[in-house]
């Protein structure tokens, strides 16, 4: 519990510096929020090996630890794009959900693993790092909705000097894209080539929605090569690409394990 609540303070605590840069725009000024964040990713992720640790049959892979994963893959993948300088904005959003998921993992998750062999572990860990990675394309997506309404109406608010250049942002978008878009590759080939019958693990909606999910992407993907894609449209196609992929995975997790309550 004492893991718990300091990784919660630290990761609110960084999403609070993060908006008192933002309010008081900062600039290239130090960035005091990295060292209160990575104290709390790196927590994060001590708790889960506790529990795998302590837990019989490996890691913990059901509906709370999974979001919890999730939560922590996109926070990881967070510090280190606003490390870099660019998107600090996203860890007003991200820190404080990967605090709530973890909050939600301890008072609700911990439930015994089946045993499960190397490869499909390594199917299941490629899928949390594709959903994580295309979750931070979704927050952008929304950011790149919202930067383009307001500076087409001539609102210039205070969170905007927390955003790139729109063109910079929309590249960063695509980036992200393309890398969740990988994942998602291996994470589809690693599941026909490791997973052994659909039809009895009752994985067939889950792999016609993650399908559709890939096929939207790469069908974003190659409108942004071929036809030039973006704005509104690149906002579209990704959210609506995340949500095919929200269902194919925590839509099905949800209403197999919490819903029927079946492992």
């Amino acid at each position: 519990m004492t893991v718990i609540l300091i990784a919660v303070a630290l990761y609110l605590l960084a999403a609070a510096l993060l908006v008192r840069s933002v309010t008081r725009d900062a600039g290239d000024a130090p960035r005091p929020w990295v060292w209160p964040a990575l104290g709390a990713v790196l927590l994060h992720g001590t708790y889960h090996l506790l529990v795998a640790w302590r837990t019989p049959g490996g890691p913990d892979m059901h509906f709370f630890a999974a979001l919890s994963l999730v939560s922590l893959g996109m926070a990881v993948m967070t510090l280190l794009v606003a490390v870099r300088g660019r998107m600090a904005a996203l860890g007003v959003v991200a820190f404080p959900l990967a605090s709530l998921m973890l909050t939600l993992y301890h008072v609700y998750g911990h439930q015994t693993s089946v045993g499960l062999d190397w490869r499909v572990q390594l199917h299941a860990w490629l899928a949390l790092l594709a959903y994580a990675a295309l979750a931070i394309a979704a927050l952008l997506a929304v950011m790149l909705s919202a930067q383009e309404r307001a500076l087409r109406r001539r609102e210039f608010h205070v969170w905007l000097r927390a955003l790139p250049p729109l063109t910079e942002l929309e590249d960063l978008l695509f980036r992200t894209i393309t890398v969740g878009f990988i994942l998602l590759t291996a994470t589809l080939l690693t599941g026909v080539l490791f997973v052994e019958d659909f039809l009895v693990q009752k994985l067939t909606h889950k792999t016609v929605l993650s399908v559709l999910s890939w096929l939207t992407f790469g069908a974003l993907l190659v409108g942004r090569w071929r036809y030039g894609w973006r704005g509104a449209k690149a906002v579209h196609w990704t959210l609506t690409a995340m949500a095919l992929l929200l269902l194919a995975f925590f839509g099905s997790k949800f209403v197999y394990e919490m819903v029927l309550r079946r492992g």
